[in-house]
């Protein structure tokens, strides 16, 4: 299955991914190379602890980030 990651920058420069497929999953970092890395090991912890509780995940055979994201200007 692929995950794509979607990037927002907040006007104090801080950097902010989410995993839309994947309800609650959005991390902070102060590059959006940060922000992915850490959104990407909180979908691994949601996706084991559903798998941990049997809970069902349809489609997934495999697991695939894919980093979107625009460089956006501060004013």
């Amino acid at each position: 299955m692929n995950f794509d990651i979607d990037f927002e920058q907040e006007e104090d420069g801080r950097w902010i991914a989410g995993i839309s497929e994947i309800p609650g999953v959005l991390a902070y970092g102060v590059t959006p190379l940060q922000a992915g890395a850490k959104a990407k090991a909180l979908a691994l912890r949601v996706l084991a602890e559903r798998m941990e509780n049997e809970v069902s995940i349809p489609g997934i055979n495999s697991i695939v980030f894919a980093n979107r994201y625009e460089q956006v200007a501060i004013n």
